[in-house]
């Protein structure tokens, strides 16, 4: 099986330092190897099930997220939000070093571990996780998540499908993404009582939250940068 490998190199207050490696299907995007033999409780799929969940007790016990999350809840459970922290990550292409937030460097690490850890509704993301881009803005991940989707349907209407420009599907994508980030906070209020996994989630959920807006104001906040496109589809009517 060809993998490829993305890092993230925690130096956490008083001269901690946390390693993660996470190790990527090179076909499937599926992340592998890193969910421990015994599984806490919490991770349980019926333990604050997501209300739109696709799976089953019967199928899968344990919920995929929850699963592949265990590791970094050992590491952020001694962690506040505001905490300084120093984080390096190390993709197939770059090597990104920020001196951050404990909640903004766990925030990019759980978003990659969340799209590619094989809940359903999270999959649509993995085209972005293998491109990952760490510590992302909202703008950014407004751009690149409407790129990936307008992408797809490119592939689709090779296919024989109709392609959906609206980018109708693409918000209800989030709009399940939205219920899985709250569910899945349930979840980890009931095993911390500290904040940065719950604030690093957050800024999750804002992305996600903003993405179905900047659709139905027809992403006008991007809209300048393709004059170059505009203006040539004008002189040609």
């Amino acid at each position: 099986m060809e993998t490829f490998k993305i890092q993230y190199i925690f130096r956490l207050p008083n001269d901690r330092r946390e390693i993660i490696d996470l190790y990527l299907d090179a076909q499937t995007l599926d992340l592998i190897g890193d969910i421990p033999e015994e599984l806490p409780k919490w991770t349980n799929l019926d333990f604050h099930q997501c209300p739109n969940c696709q799976l089953t007790t019967q199928t899968h016990p344990n919920c995929p997220v929850a699963s592949h999350l265990v590791n970094i809840m050992t590491i952020c459970k001694s962690l506040l939000s505001y905490d300084q922290i120093q984080v390096d990550i190390i993709t197939p292409e770059r090597i990104v070093y920020r001196e951050t937030t404990a909640q903004k460097g766990f925030s990019s690490l759980i978003g990659l571990i969340m799209a590619t850890s094989g809940c359903p509704h999270l999959g649509y993301l993995k085209p972005m996780a293998r491109f990952h881009l760490p510590l992302a803005s909202a703008e950014e991940t407004v751009y690149r998540a409407t790129s990936m989707y307008l992408l797809a349907q490119y592939f689709l209407q090779k296919q024989g499908a109709k392609a959906d420009l609206e980018l109708n599907g693409l918000a209800k994508i989030y709009h399940d993404i939205q219920r899985i980030n709250e569910a899945m906070a349930g979840r980890l209020r009931a095993i911390t009582d500290k904040d940065s996994a719950l604030n690093a989630l957050t800024l999750l959920d804002i992305f996600a939250k903003t993405l179905p807006f900047a659709i139905e104001d027809s992403l006008e906040e991007v809209r300048h940068l393709f004059k170059p496109y505009l203006k040539q589809q004008s002189e040609n009517t």
